[in-house]
């Protein structure tokens, strides 16, 4: 599985479980860290860990194990490192302090619509 198509996995269990303001952004020109980032919002801890869970759940279904998950136990922010893609799951007001896409603003944002369409012609 490419980063992309990992990166379309990824936004469609979060789009499927109602996740809020999805954005994915490729930063594959300006950092090693990973080739792309997906960032969504959930409107309670209930929810941010369930869409965490989700994604979890449905790439290790696919034998995809996380390199490291970070902020499980505050969900207000859980980090799900995926090594090529790296997922960032914020309680809302925690997304708006930290403003994570305005710091990545150099990296090209994808567009969500064209990915779910991609993934769901895939499946």
């Amino acid at each position: 599985m490419t980063s992309l198509e990992m990166t379309r996995k990824i936004v469609s269990v979060l789009d499927s479980k109602k996740a809020v303001d999805i954005k994915t952004i490729d930063i594959q020109d300006l950092s090693i860290l990973s080739d792309y980032f997906v960032v969504c919002s959930g409107t309670s801890s209930t929810q941010v860990k369930a869409l965490a869970d989700e994604v979890e759940d449905q790439l290790a279904a696919l034998g995809i194990e996380p390199k490291r998950v970070e902020g499980y136990q505050t969900a207000t922010w859980i980090l799900l490192d995926y090594y090529e893609v790296i997922v960032h799951i914020f309680f809302t007001e925690t997304r708006d302090f930290y403003q994570l896409e305005r710091l990545w603003a150099d990296g090209k944002q994808l567009d969500l619509d064209e990915l779910l369409k991609k993934h769901n012609e895939q499946n």
